[in-house]
Order: structure tokens, then sequence, then C-alpha cells
């Protein structure tokens, strides 16, 4: 998945960066508004992580004018607790609240949720072939055997899951799994793919090259 986040402590936001990451999501960073303004008009994102008090600005008609804009999954992230607020932020389009300091663990769980609600209604294990894919545990499993899989080549596969029979070009496939700064090349994707089609080889997983044009993922 692709986030957003909007938060100006820095050392926060390179902590979140970097928890997300180590579930394979692509983060990028905007330490202001204006930043994610220049970062939206680029880049598709499936959630976006909001502080409400920024040094440009309140996140919170921040949040008002993205509303308008697109369906845009927000979960806005405050130091402020009261009733009160929580309440206005929900009623501005926020998905979620989550009050500073909170748990990395909780903030995973409730990204989770709000990803479940707002997007397509998936099963939570995903049949694919003679296998089945967790996508929440990052667990793989086969004739009775679970693999783990971790970071990108999960994110690789939940993505390929998720929209089997379409094709994904490269490009797309590295929007999905890495940050826009992030100095990537596209030989990265044939790296990862390659690692899916040996896992998925005895299930009946096919990830189909289709010349000039990427990848589709077949399953019986």
């Amino acid at each position: 998945m692709r986030f957003l986040l909007v938060e100006d402590n820095v050392d926060l936001g390179e902590a979140i960066v970097g928890r997300l990451s180590l579930d394979g999501h692509a983060v990028d960073h905007a330490k202001t508004l204006a930043e994610a303004e220049e970062w939206l008009a680029v880049a598709d994102y499936d959630l976006m992580l909001l502080d409400v008090m920024l040094p440009d600005g309140d996140g919170r008609e921040f949040l008002r004018k993205t509303r308008t804009a697109e369906r845009l999954p927000v979960i806005v992230l405050t130091a402020r607790s009261q009733v009160s607020d929580r309440v206005d932020t929900l009623d501005l389009g926020a998905d979620d609240y989550l009050t500073k300091p909170f748990d990395f663990g909780e903030l995973e769980a409730r990204c989770r949720a709000v990803l479940r609600r707002r997007g397509t209604p998936m099963p939570a294990v995903i049949p694919l072939g003679a296998a089945f894919f967790d996508p929440s545990s990052g667990i793989l499993t086969q004739d009775g055997a679970s693999h783990s899989l971790r970071n990108r080549e999960l994110r690789l596969l939940e993505v390929f899951a998720r929209n089997q029979g379409q094709i994904l070009s490269k490009s797309q496939l590295l929007d999905r799994l890495f940050p826009q700064d992030a100095e990537v090349s596209e030989n990265a994707i044939e790296v990862y793919v390659g690692r899916l089609r040996r896992r998925l080889a005895d299930a009946g997983v096919q990830i189909e090259t289709v010349r000039g044009m990427g990848y589709r993922m077949s399953a019986p």
C-alpha cells in the first residue's frame, strides 16, 4: 500500500515511516500542508495520516478541502484528546482519529481497519489456486504448510491478489511498493516477481509477463 504522512515532527514522522516501511508499505512524508498538496498532485495514495497542527495551517481545514476533492481515506493524528475535538474531526470526514502519544501497533491496526472499510470488500484470506494468502499476517498457506512473507514481497503479492486478471505496469507496481524519493529501478520489480513465481509455482498461479505492458496474475 502507499501512504501519505503529513506530520511536522521530524522524529515522530521518521519513526512512523520506518515502522510502516517494515511492513512493506511505501510512505511519502510531507512536513507541511503545501508539501502534502504537492504529493497529492503527482501520486495516488491508499491512505493519508494527517496531523492537525502544522506550520502552515490547520489540518482540519485541509481535511475539509481534501474531502470535497477525492475519497482518500484519512486517519487524523493529534494531541487533542477532548471528545468535542474527536467529534468535530470525524464530522469533517476523517475515517479515524488517533490521539498522541500512540502505540505503533494500534496505528497499524487502525490503518488496516480503515483500508478494509474503504476498500473493495474481499475475504480476509484470499484463495490463490491451491494456496491461501492472508495479507494481514503475511502468511501464504499451501499443502498444509505456512510460509511467512515479509516486506515488499508481501505487498507485491497483495497488489496482485487484489487485482487478479488486470495488467499492472512496472511503474504502477513501483508506485505501490516504494516512496517517491526512493532511487529504485524497474529491475527491482523483476526480482520480486521472480520470487513470487517460485513461491506460487506449485499452486497453479501464474504471473504472466505481458510484453511492453507489465504483469498479470491469474489463478484457477
